[in-house]
Protein backbone atom coordinates (compact mmCIF):
# COMPACT_ATOMS: atom_id res chain seq x y z
CA UNK A 1 0.00 0.00 0.00
CA UNK A 2 1.70 3.14 -1.14
CA UNK A 3 2.05 5.59 1.78
CA UNK A 4 1.00 8.95 0.21
CA UNK A 5 1.59 10.78 3.51
CA UNK A 6 4.94 9.85 4.20
CA UNK A 7 6.42 10.81 0.62
CA UNK A 8 4.13 14.01 0.97
CA UNK A 9 5.49 15.27 3.94
CA UNK A 10 9.16 14.42 2.91
CA UNK A 11 8.49 16.60 0.51
CA UNK A 12 6.81 19.44 2.12
CA UNK A 13 9.43 19.37 4.43
CA UNK A 14 12.69 18.93 2.13
CA UNK A 15 11.41 21.69 -0.08
CA UNK A 16 10.32 23.89 3.21
CA UNK A 17 6.68 24.01 1.52
CA UNK A 18 3.47 25.14 3.62
CA UNK A 19 0.99 22.67 1.99
CA UNK A 20 -1.94 20.41 2.55
CA UNK A 21 -2.55 17.07 1.57
CA UNK A 22 -6.49 16.07 1.23
CA UNK A 23 -8.20 12.88 0.00
CA UNK A 24 -11.72 14.94 -0.53
CA UNK A 25 -10.89 15.87 -4.26
CA UNK A 26 -13.01 19.32 -5.20
CA UNK A 27 -16.52 19.64 -7.31
CA UNK A 28 -15.44 19.11 -10.37
CA UNK A 29 -12.53 17.03 -10.21
CA UNK A 30 -13.93 13.62 -9.07
CA UNK A 31 -12.38 11.77 -12.25
CA UNK A 32 -9.19 13.06 -12.08
CA UNK A 33 -5.93 11.58 -10.71
CA UNK A 34 -5.18 14.87 -8.52
CA UNK A 35 -4.85 18.39 -8.96
CA UNK A 36 -3.05 21.18 -6.75
CA UNK A 37 -4.87 24.32 -5.74
CA UNK A 38 -2.60 27.68 -5.09
CA UNK A 39 -5.02 29.57 -3.30
CA UNK A 40 -5.46 26.81 -0.72
CA UNK A 41 -1.96 25.15 -0.64
CA UNK A 42 -3.82 21.78 -0.83
CA UNK A 43 -2.28 18.57 -3.33
CA UNK A 44 -5.74 17.27 -3.62
CA UNK A 45 -5.54 13.01 -4.58
CA UNK A 46 -7.98 11.45 -5.32
CA UNK A 47 -7.08 8.36 -3.20
CA UNK A 48 -10.52 6.38 -4.15
CA UNK A 49 -10.12 6.64 -7.40
CA UNK A 50 -6.58 4.97 -7.79
CA UNK A 51 -7.20 2.31 -4.97
CA UNK A 52 -6.57 -0.37 -7.49
CA UNK A 53 -4.05 1.33 -9.36
CA UNK A 54 -0.18 0.39 -8.56
CA UNK A 55 2.17 1.79 -6.29
CA UNK A 56 4.10 3.36 -9.16
CA UNK A 57 0.79 5.46 -10.63
CA UNK A 58 -0.08 6.30 -7.09
CA UNK A 59 3.02 8.10 -6.91
CA UNK A 60 3.75 9.27 -10.05
CA UNK A 61 0.38 11.47 -9.56
CA UNK A 62 1.55 12.57 -6.07
CA UNK A 63 4.78 13.88 -7.56
CA UNK A 64 3.38 15.33 -10.66
CA UNK A 65 0.92 17.70 -8.19
CA UNK A 66 3.91 18.06 -5.84
CA UNK A 67 5.80 19.42 -8.74
CA UNK A 68 3.05 21.90 -8.95
CA UNK A 69 3.55 23.12 -5.67
CA UNK A 70 7.04 24.18 -6.02
CA UNK A 71 6.02 25.48 -9.70
CA UNK A 72 3.14 27.63 -8.30
CA UNK A 73 4.58 28.28 -4.89
CA UNK A 74 8.72 29.10 -5.89
CA UNK A 75 8.82 30.28 -9.70
CA UNK A 76 12.33 31.61 -9.16
CA UNK A 77 13.14 27.67 -9.44
CA UNK A 78 11.76 27.29 -12.54
CA UNK A 79 12.40 28.83 -16.06
CA UNK A 80 10.78 31.77 -18.24
CA UNK A 81 8.82 28.89 -20.15
CA UNK A 82 7.37 27.29 -17.23
CA UNK A 83 6.45 30.38 -15.33
CA UNK A 84 4.57 31.71 -18.50
CA UNK A 85 3.17 28.37 -19.31
CA UNK A 86 1.88 28.03 -15.81
CA UNK A 87 -0.41 30.99 -16.23
CA UNK A 88 -2.56 28.85 -18.98
CA UNK A 89 -4.52 25.38 -18.64
CA UNK A 90 -5.50 24.29 -22.24
CA UNK A 91 -7.72 21.41 -21.84
CA UNK A 92 -8.19 18.79 -24.32
CA UNK A 93 -11.71 20.43 -25.75
CA UNK A 94 -10.58 23.76 -26.48
CA UNK A 95 -11.63 25.17 -23.04
CA UNK A 96 -8.83 27.44 -22.15
CA UNK A 97 -7.92 29.27 -19.13
CA UNK A 98 -5.25 32.08 -18.14
CA UNK A 99 -4.65 33.07 -14.43
CA UNK A 100 -5.43 37.10 -14.25
CA UNK A 101 -5.34 38.86 -10.79
CA UNK A 102 -5.62 35.36 -9.13
CA UNK A 103 -8.62 34.54 -11.19
CA UNK A 104 -9.28 31.81 -13.81
CA UNK A 105 -10.53 33.75 -16.96
CA UNK A 106 -11.89 31.11 -19.49
CA UNK A 107 -12.14 31.32 -23.29
CA UNK A 108 -12.95 28.28 -26.01
CA UNK A 109 -10.22 28.23 -28.85
CA UNK A 110 -11.10 25.66 -32.51
CA UNK A 111 -9.49 22.62 -32.94
CA UNK A 112 -9.51 19.12 -32.63
CA UNK A 113 -9.35 17.03 -29.41
CA UNK A 114 -5.65 15.63 -30.89
CA UNK A 115 -4.60 18.93 -31.13
CA UNK A 116 -5.51 19.60 -27.58
CA UNK A 117 -4.54 16.73 -26.42
CA UNK A 118 -1.38 17.21 -27.44
CA UNK A 119 -0.95 20.86 -26.61
CA UNK A 120 -2.53 20.10 -22.97
CA UNK A 121 0.48 17.18 -22.89
CA UNK A 122 3.30 19.08 -24.08
CA UNK A 123 2.87 22.01 -21.80
CA UNK A 124 6.18 23.21 -20.73
CA UNK A 125 4.66 22.71 -16.55
CA UNK A 126 2.61 19.23 -17.67
CA UNK A 127 5.83 18.16 -19.41
CA UNK A 128 8.05 19.52 -16.18
CA UNK A 129 5.52 17.71 -13.76
CA UNK A 130 5.54 14.58 -15.47
CA UNK A 131 9.12 14.18 -15.91
CA UNK A 132 10.09 15.30 -11.99
CA UNK A 133 7.54 12.18 -11.22
CA UNK A 134 8.68 9.97 -13.56
CA UNK A 135 12.23 10.47 -12.20
CA UNK A 136 11.08 10.52 -8.27
CA UNK A 137 8.90 7.47 -8.88
CA UNK A 138 12.04 5.46 -10.63
CA UNK A 139 14.01 6.35 -7.53
CA UNK A 140 11.60 4.81 -5.17
CA UNK A 141 10.61 1.64 -6.94
CA UNK A 142 13.13 1.52 -9.77
CA UNK A 143 12.32 1.82 -13.47
CA UNK A 144 10.05 -0.50 -15.29
CA UNK A 145 7.75 -0.93 -18.69
CA UNK A 146 5.11 -0.17 -17.19
CA UNK A 147 6.20 3.22 -15.42
CA UNK A 148 7.86 4.03 -18.77
CA UNK A 149 4.22 3.47 -20.43
CA UNK A 150 2.83 5.82 -17.77
CA UNK A 151 5.40 8.34 -18.32
CA UNK A 152 4.94 8.17 -22.07
CA UNK A 153 1.01 7.96 -21.65
CA UNK A 154 1.46 11.86 -20.31
CA UNK A 155 3.64 12.84 -22.57
CA UNK A 156 2.67 14.71 -25.80
CA UNK A 157 2.97 11.91 -29.24
CA UNK A 158 4.79 14.72 -30.84
CA UNK A 159 6.64 17.97 -29.88
CA UNK A 160 5.65 20.48 -29.23
CA UNK A 161 7.45 23.97 -30.90
CA UNK A 162 7.56 27.17 -28.35
CA UNK A 163 5.94 29.32 -31.13
CA UNK A 164 2.96 27.62 -31.25
CA UNK A 165 2.83 27.71 -27.31
CA UNK A 166 3.46 31.49 -28.28
CA UNK A 167 0.31 31.46 -30.98
CA UNK A 168 -1.74 29.72 -28.69
CA UNK A 169 -1.21 31.96 -25.62
CA UNK A 170 -1.46 34.87 -27.89
CA UNK A 171 -4.94 33.20 -28.86
CA UNK A 172 -6.05 33.36 -25.17
CA UNK A 173 -5.23 36.56 -24.54
CA UNK A 174 -6.87 38.46 -27.24
CA UNK A 175 -10.25 36.09 -26.27
CA UNK A 176 -10.19 36.64 -22.53
CA UNK A 177 -9.58 40.80 -23.50
CA UNK A 178 -12.51 40.91 -25.64
CA UNK A 179 -14.73 38.81 -23.48
CA UNK A 180 -14.12 41.23 -20.47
Amino acid sequence: MFDYERYFNQYRDDNKLDLILSFNMPAGYETADGTFDVESKTVFINADYLKEAPDYEKAFFLFHELRHSSQYLCPELFSNVINRSIQYVIMYDGTCYKIVNGQYCECKLEGGEDYFTNIYLGQPYEADANTYAYEQVKRIVGDSDDLRKLYKFWMPSRPVPDEVYDSVYSLIDEKIQTED
